[in-house]
Parts: structure tokens; sequence; C-alpha cells
């Protein structure tokens, strides 16, 4: 038996190959991220939640993120089930360019999680974006990753060692700890994977 479909769903974003393939992904904030991501999609299906993936792609660019190169595609382990929407993005925002506000609105979905990849940037759009749709946003903090960020007129194409070593770089606690004072308590509440499973489990208050 299926179980009741509610008014909550899950939305992965950029949780995909194309990170994986880059030098900068070795000094991310959990190269493992994945795993996480997966207790949480296990966690919504469970309920009977939506769950929508959302890859980022940049086709014709000869990139990590174009579709000609194959690496728009999940990480290992994450994979959608029959009847989870998988959606293509070319925006920051998983709402910008796609069907994902029409899904949620068919679906009566009022509260929304994200997680995914890059913290500060899809994953931080997309909250911004779903909170000011009116939904209720959840961010599933140790559910994102991010990398290291130059410094605003960096040299392009540097050794991940050289921008490692520049004391301008922000390192990826900073920018997860930036994202979490930008989000909480005005477009989203932040919360950990074991605090979401927590709140939803049987019994919780």
């Amino acid at each position: 038996m299926n179980p009741t479909r509610t008014g909550r769903a899950l939305v992965v974003v950029d949780a995909q190959q194309s990170f994986l393939q880059r030098e900068s992904w070795q000094a991310s904030s959990d190269p493992e991220v994945a795993n996480r991501i997966g207790r949480l999609v296990d966690h919504f299906r469970g309920r009977g939640d939506r769950v929508v993936w959302v890859l980022h792609t940049e086709p014709g660019s000869g990139t990590v993120f174009d579709p000609e190169l194959g690496f728009v595609e999940p990480m290992p382990g994450l994979n959608p089930a029959d009847g989870e929407p998988l959606l293509t993005k070319t925006a920051h925002s998983a709402f910008t360019g796609t069907d994902l506000q029409r899904l949620l609105t068919g679906w009566g979905v009022t509260k929304v999680t994200v997680c995914g990849v890059r913290t500060e940037q899809c994953c931080e759009t997309t909250t911004r974006m779903g909170s000011e749709l009116g939904l209720a946003m959840t961010f599933a903090v140790d559910a994102t990753a991010t990398e290291p960020i130059e410094a605003p007129g960096s040299t392009p194409g540097r050794a991940l060692r050289e921008i490692l070593d520049d004391p301008r770089t922000l390192r990826p606690e900073d920018v997860i700890t930036r994202t979490v004072y930008a989000l909480a308590g005005r477009f989203a509440a932040v919360r950990t994977v074991d605090e979401i499973v927590g709140e939803h489990m049987p019994g919780a208050r």
C-alpha cells in the first residue's frame, strides 16, 4: 500500500557528478554529502512525501556541467525513484526556468526542505525564492556542501593549493556559517538531518 501523500516535499539541488570532477571538491565541506542526502531522501520517501531532483546544466559550455560530457547525473548512491521528477536548470534557483513551482502547487505542497550543492549558491538561492513564493522552507544544512570561495578579483585558473594558501580565500565552514546567519529566522528554518528526522518521528512534538 502506498503511503498517504502529504503537504511536504524534499528538493535535492545539484547533487550531481559534475562536482566530483573538479579539483576543488577535494576541499569541499563534505565530500561524502551524498550519504546525508540519501538519508533524507529515504526518510521523506518513507513518509510518503514528495521528492524532486534538480540538476544544473550549462549546455555547450564544454565544462563539467555540459550534459554532453555525461556528468550531469546524480551522485553515486542517489537514484531518483519511479515517479520522482528529475528537472534540469540553467540558473541558480531551482524555481527559475523549471516546472518546480507548478509541481509543488499541483501536489498541494506548502512545506519544502532543501538539500544539495552548493550551500550558499543554488541551495540558498532556491530556499530564498521558495520563501518569497510563500512556502515554509527548511534548510537541511548538513545535507548541503560547498567549496572554498576565492576572493573577488583573484587570478583565474589557480591551482587548489594556491587558492587554499591565499588568506583571502573564504573557507567552506565560514561560507556555511554565513548562509546559516542569512537564512535562519528570515527565509527558512535551518535544521540538521538528525533534527529533521527526529521532528518527523511518530510521537515527536
